[in-house]
């Protein structure tokens, strides 16, 4: 969550940077009252506590005298200070309560340096690597889904009859494909990241401190008889390690990768492209992530981008960055880059990832702080992104790959992974 203290500091200012990102004003008038109505019941509570600790000092004492009288008298009078200090801690409990529920509804600042804008028509294309349109002019290519199911390495009929739309089934060299992808992007980037296994199912508290129930609540899986989501991203368990502790300066910065199968419902994507593997419920990605100093966090972001952008350049797949403008930034992030791949067969760039500086918004929700070595404590700062997200990458492989004999050659990088340079099926 964001610092509650910019509310009562600097409403105005915190309410206009967060007007780029579309958040109702009313909803902060709200919080910001909330943490008011709190901070005066404090007040009470400490007064009403002093008076209480008084009251008592004064019985022992007039006791001690042998003024049992005056004693009895002045311990009726604390019991109604007593329960005038029940009645307002409960009053504080409600308030704290509603204020929790508000401030999870408040998404992270955006930086100021990010652009204007609600859509991603305003987003800002910062730079192009390896595509030329002259090499895709007189060559016509067919898409992913059409070129795979030929071979019979994707059969998105039976996929349906397993699990319904928006679910893939791979076969023989598709799913090795997919298979060394994985491995393709965990040795790649293993000389800076250390390579976590975590669960793929977690806690409310954890789903929640990191930013992403509010974010994926419609869009997240369940499980029935537990208090468990399936995991909408690697993120969620990588930032969720930390959650509640105090880390040594000198660990920092931890920078983390995870190989996941993540699951969001895509509620609303109806009517969008959903062939093939442009858009599924269920998807493999290798994330990374990180958390480091405040001080070192745009250095940190700089480098993420540049490991993200390796994956792609390593696969000779020409794609692009754009920054993210404030109306279109995820609920966590304060400044994000999209990379997006050129898909030859259906004409499009398509996001594979999203690069992202969340500040100090995870870390508050989730306390995680570290120890300065010159004393005291500060809350981390945490980056994220994919440092391969399967499917689409899978697709364009598939569509950069056709020849003209119908068979797809593969990258380079991929075949010490996969074992064959061309698919034939």
């Amino acid at each position: 969550m964001i610092d509650l203290k910019l509310l009562t500091d600097d409403f105005e200012a915190t309410a206009a940077r967060l007007a780029r990102k579309r958040v109702p004003r009313d909803l902060l008038v709200q919080a910001r009252d909330l943490g008011e109505g709190r901070r005066q019941v404090t007040r009470q509570v400490d007064d009403a506590r002093q008076e209480m600790n008084a009251g008592s000092q004064a019985v022992g004492r007039l006791m001690r005298e042998g003024r049992r009288e005056e004693a009895d008298a002045l311990k009726e009078g604390l019991a109604d200070t007593r329960h005038r200090i029940d009645t307002l801690e409960v009053q504080r409990r409600q308030i704290e309560a509603t204020l929790d529920e508000v401030a999870a509804r408040i998404p992270n600042l955006p930086d100021d340096a990010v652009p204007d804008g609600a859509s991603d028509e305003d987003n800002r294309l910062l730079r192009t690597h390896g595509y030329d349109p002259a090499d895709y002019e007189g060559h016509t290519y067919e898409p992913h889904w059409e070129v795979a199911a030929r071979l019979g390495i994707y059969d998105g009929e039976r996929a349906a009859k397993l699990s319904g739309g928006m679910f893939s089934l791979l076969r023989g060299g598709g799913a090795r494909l997919l298979r060394g992808l994985v491995d393709y992007a965990l040795d790649l980037h293993r000389d800076r990241y250390l390579e976590i296994a975590p669960p793929h199912a977690v806690r409310s508290e954890v789903i929640t401190r990191t930013g992403h129930l509010t974010k994926f609540e419609s869009q997240a899986y369940k499980l029935r008889d537990d208090d468990l989501w399936l995991i909408p991203t690697g993120e969620v368990p990588l930032m969720g390690m930390h959650q509640g502790e105090i880390l040594p300066e000198t660990d920092l910065p931890l920078r983390y990768m995870a190989y996941t199968v993540c699951w969001r419902r895509e509620a609303g994507a109806a009517g969008k492209d959903t062939r093939g593997l442009q858009r599924l419920h269920e998807f493999h990605k290798v994330e990374l992530a990180e958390l480091c100093r405040p001080e070192d966090s745009e250095s940190e972001l700089a480098a993420l981008l540049a490991d993200c952008e390796r994956s792609l350049q390593g696969l000779g797949l020409p794609y692009r960055v754009v920054e993210l403008c404030a109306g279109d930034l995820t609920f966590s992030a304060s400044k994000v880059f999209d990379l997006e791949v050129y898909s030859p067969g259906v004409d499009k760039w398509l996001e594979v990832s999203s690069v992202s500086s969340v500040t100090d918004f995870q870390a508050r929700r989730g306390a995680i702080r570290y120890r300065k070595d010159g004393g005291g404590t500060a809350l981390v700062h945490s980056l994220n992104g994919s440092g391969l997200a399967t499917p689409r990458v899978w697709a364009a492989i598939i569509e950069h790959g056709q020849q003209p004999d119908g068979t797809v050659r593969l990258p380079p990088a991929l075949v010490p992974y996969v074992g064959i340079e061309i698919l034939t099926g």
